[in-house]
């Protein structure tokens, strides 16, 4: 039901977080086999997280990289955040995952979704791991993911990028730049270097941001946060 109701929503404009993408000529995204060090767990699904990538970091020694062509060369865009996944949870620590085989993804859903997640193999996995304990059709499962993509507004990167920074500021700066988020909702990825990775939003049963398990680890809101600009 909750998956009904939001694509009746009209997503807000995107905040550009992309410059120049266009999706390579070929695509291919073949299915993804759940690992056999991983098992199945169909859990009802009683809330989701929405994980953004910072693109410059991941890409930082990834630029010849075969493997994250798409993403890091910078021959089909240069990207800012990006979405890494939408992740249903459950209660507690062991997310539902893995709930169904899958087939692979139709081109048009890969080419209509490249700006926001430019990674086939991504797309595949993201998909068979966290979509399908979702939903049972990948184009509902990527047209969620994209309204609430959609629906995020970031702070301004650049200046937080230049200047001391801890982890509790850049929540405040985040929470600022949506309307009904609180820091209390955001959790951080950050390597052992200080250099931000990700940003988490905690959503609810019905996709509006709450307050964050108390199981998900945070950062000190004391530690010093460095973002990398690119280049």
């Amino acid at each position: 039901m909750a998956l009904i109701l939001l694509l009746a929503l009209v997503a807000t404009p995107a905040q550009a977080q992309s410059y120049q993408c266009r999706a390579p000529s070929s695509l291919s995204a073949p299915a993804e086999r759940k690992p056999t060090s991983e098992p199945r767990r169909i859990k009802p699904v009683t809330a989701y997280t929405m994980a953004l990538s910072w693109s410059p970091e991941f890409c930082r020694t990834r630029k010849d990289s075969p493997r994250d062509r798409t993403q890091c060369s910078g021959d089909d865009g240069s990207f800012a955040f990006i979405l890494h996944g939408l992740w249903p949870e459950t209660r507690g620590p062991a997310y539902p995952q893995w709930c169904a085989p899958t087939r692979p993804l139709p081109a048009a859903v890969v080419r209509r979704n490249f700006c926001m997640m430019p990674s086939m193999k991504m797309m595949a996995h993201e998909w068979a791991k966290h979509g399908t304990c979702m939903t049972e059709r990948p184009e509902t499962y990527f047209r969620v993911s994209r309204i609430m993509f959609d629906a995020v507004r970031f702070p301004d990167m650049d200046r937080l990028s230049r200047k001391p920074l801890t982890a509790g500021q850049f929540r405040n700066a985040f929470a600022a730049a949506n309307d009904g988020v609180t820091p209390d909702m955001v959790r951080l990825k950050v390597n052992v270097r200080g250099w931000l990775q990700e940003v988490k939003l905690c959503l609810g049963q019905s996709f509006r941001p709450q307050r964050c398990p108390v199981y998900m680890r945070a950062v000190n809101a004391d530690s010093p946060v460095k973002i990398w600009r690119g280049g």
